[in-house]
């Protein structure tokens, strides 16, 4: 005899061809056997069904942040909420806005023609392109977000075209584009600061007199009781910080705060000063809260012994001197004598003078060398000698740091620096890129590491070889349109007018490089040829309408799916949400400028998008109607339809690359956008859709079968 037995596997039953099976024994073993595969098979689909909850979990959660991320007014206006009510410290989402075109926003086109007549041949492509340069720098200065800078030549005429979205000031453009770009060599500036003049003083003088009082005041108020803390703090405080929170300051510690910190640490909790606690920057009226130990800090004192070549040291002794040095030092230093042996022999003046006390800090503030052994330590120990960039450290740990809560007014002073210009660091030379012949990029016969040479003229030569021999050891910069390129130390006196500039370049950095100094040294005019200025009530205009039609697209687009493939086309349509709102949320991520026919290509991708749905719902349509079963169809639906979606966004894809490649600006604005949107809606039409079908085909064994293309169990 023949039988077959039955077990249910991935919500299928299956047969166990059983051969002979009319006997007992062979009953018990198949029917064991049954028992077995069919806990496994349970077993497994727990572990499908948990991984498929997670998925779902997933995709929400990645449309409630793209969501958010698009529109951050409303997800930060619920965070403030919950913040408020419980003190989670929900960070807020940034408030960037999408990068608008000029034919949404408005702004300014004009188009310059350069001047290459003086200009050799081979070298007039490469000058327009650095300053094209130059230029994108220049109106990236005045506020421009998303400029757009592009060369063209016209017959033997080399243009250059510059889109400026949303610029109000058109003529401080055209001012700061059309001069010819500025290549200057400058030296340290050594010359004293200018004193104060009489009236100066005498200003000064008054304003502070003026503040003084002002800040007594507020003292009397608040010692007298006449306001409390917190009113006089809003009304006269001048840090905007104790200003906002009515006087409070928090915690401060002895680094941070030291002259707060030394009168606090003799007052009781809620005292007032009595008199004016007065710095170099004001005057100030403070109260002591509380005191703690923060066990989340430690201190320390040190020793430092530089060396030359290390980081902020102006010693000159060796890397093996400072080291003999501090081992020494490290064999007498006990807890007693280690401040007077900081005072002799630290190079940290700053600590040096206080025995080398750091104060308080927490990790993450020091260098890992140093930070990580002293948090390790007991408080007393002194610690081996420890290496870091800065030299070689002695280091005694002291007790963890305690810091004083305060409330504070501030009264700030009128100070020089608040009238004197401040100093400059480098100072006009009479070599500038009129003498330079030309730049190019070489590399080191030795080394071949890779560098920019610099070649003068006649005169430039007369004055490089005195501006290096004056400055031996010390650097000179090069400056372009005001910006430091470069501030080379020169190493010996240079008097063939030659030079490199040296560097850790790569060959794109120093193309550039040598692309800016010949872009400043070729003088190429620029002449204005044509200026058109875009109102902002056409691009607004014209963003509403876009909007609105996208909108209205895809409202129509989820309607049809809804009402041709129910339940699947609702389970569509949450995916296009996801597609929607990522899509546009990596837009503003990677800083799309979204143009009329940036967004034209959106929308078309989001058409495209729904077409793979459709594809993978008809195909299942017809696995249906061959008998297969709702789990089977899904996954044949997907599997025979992938091929049409994989082929059809693949040529779409191609044609995207060619408009890129060989498209104007608003082609490829066109182009990028639906590039970007094709990658994501294979994410959202086939990972995501597919989640949600496995999701939701358990609940058909039962119910709700007109609600699945028509499937009748």
């Amino acid at each position: 005899m023949i039988s077959f037995l039955y077990y249910q596997q991935n919500n299928e039953f299956n047969p166990i061809f059983v051969k002979n099976s009319l006997t007992k024994p062979n009953i018990l073993v198949n029917i064991s056997a049954l028992l077995t595969i069919s806990m496994k098979s349970t077993k497994i689909q727990k572990q499908l069904r948990s991984k498929t909850r997670w998925g779902i979990v997933a995709i929400f959660t990645l449309i409630a942040l793209s969501l958010s991320y698009d529109m951050p007014q409303y997800a930060n206006t619920a965070i403030k909420a919950v913040n408020n009510t419980i003190p989670l410290g929900i960070p807020e989402f940034s408030d960037k806005d999408f990068s608008l075109g000029l034919d949404l926003q408005g702004g300014a086109h004009l188009i310059y023609q350069a001047d290459t007549k003086d200009i050799a041949l081979a070298e007039r492509a490469t000058s327009v392109e650095g300053v094209k340069d130059v230029i994108e720098r220049r109106v990236g200065g005045i506020g421009v977000g998303e400029p757009n800078v592009q060369t063209t030549k016209i017959g033997e005429d080399y243009r250059i075209i510059v889109d400026l979205p949303g610029i109000t000031d058109v003529n401080k453009a055209i001012s700061m584009i059309g001069e010819t770009p500025i290549l200057e060599f400058k030296e340290e500036n050594d010359e004293p600061a200018r004193a104060l003049t009489a009236e100066e003083e005498k200003e000064i003088e008054t304003y502070n007199a003026t503040a003084k009082q002002k800040a007594q005041t507020a003292l009397n108020d608040i010692r007298l009781k006449k306001q409390d803390f917190a009113e006089v703090a809003k009304a006269v405080s001048e840090d905007q910080q104790s200003k906002d929170q009515g006087g409070y300051l928090g915690f401060l510690d002895e680094r941070i705060a030291s002259d707060l910190y030394n009168w606090g640490k003799d007052q009781k909790d809620g005292e007032v000063t009595k008199t004016l606690l007065e710095s170099d920057y004001g005057y100030t009226v403070a109260q002591r809260i509380s005191e703690r130990v923060n066990e989340e800090k430690t201190s320390a004192s040190h020793i430092l012994i530089c060396y030359l070549g290390s980081t902020n040291c102006e010693a000159s002794i060796t890397k093996e001197e400072a080291r003999v040095k501090a081992e020494t030092l490290r064999e007498k230093v006990t807890a007693d004598n280690f401040a007077a042996l900081a005072k002799e022999n630290s190079s940290d003046i700053f600590t040096a003078e206080n025995g080398g006390e750091l104060g308080g800090f927490g990790r993450g503030e020091m260098v890992p060398e140093f930070e990580g052994p002293v948090f390790d330590a007991g408080v007393g120990e002194i610690l081996p000698v420890i290496e870091t960039q800065f030299g070689y450290h002695i280091i005694m740990k002291t007790e963890s740091p305690k810091e004083i809560e305060f409330n504070r007014v501030f009264v700030r002073k009128l100070l020089e620096g608040d009238i004197l210009p401040a100093a400059q660091k480098w100072k006009t030379t009479q070599l500038s890129g009129k003498q330079l012949d030309r730049a190019e990029v070489v590399s080191d016969v030795q080394t071949g590491a890779i560098q920019v040479s610099l070649q003068f003229d006649d005169e430039g030569r007369e004055l490089f070889k005195d501006l290096t021999e004056k400055h031996v050891g010390s650097p000179i910069a090069i400056f372009l349109d005001g910006e430091v390129l470069s501030s080379p130390v020169v190493q010996t006196p240079i008097r063939d007018g030659r030079a490199v500039i040296t560097g850790n370049f790569n060959i794109q950095e120093a193309k550039l490089l040598a692309q800016r100094l010949n872009a400043g040294a070729l003088p190429v005019p620029v002449d204005l040829v044509s200026q058109q200025a875009i109102g902002a009530t056409l691009g607004a205009e014209s963003l509403a309408k876009s909007l609105k039609a996208g909108i209205a697209g895809i409202l129509f687009v989820m309607m049809f799916m809804l009402l041709v493939y129910r339940l699947p086309g609702l389970l569509s349509t949450i995916t296009l949400t996801l597609y929607i709102a990522l899509t546009l949320a990596i837009f503003k991520l990677i800083g799309v400028t979204l143009t009329l026919a940036g967004i034209a290509g959106f929308i078309l991708s989001i058409g495209m998008a729904v077409d793979a749905n459709v594809l993978i719902f008809e195909r299942m349509k017809e696995e249906l109607k061959d008998g297969k079963s709702l789990k089977g169809a899904i996954e044949e639906g997907f599997i025979r339809a992938w091929t049409s979606i994989r082929d059809g966004n693949l040529s779409t894809l191609i044609t995207c690359v060619m408009l890129i490649w060989f498209g104007s600006s608003f082609v490829k604005g066109f182009a990028v956008t639906l590039f970007i949107g094709i990658f994501i809606s294979m994410f959202s039409a086939i990972t995501a859709t597919k989640l949600l079908l496995k999701f939701v085909e358990p609940w058909f064994r039962t119910r709700g079968h007109w609600l699945f293309l028509g499937f009748k169990k």
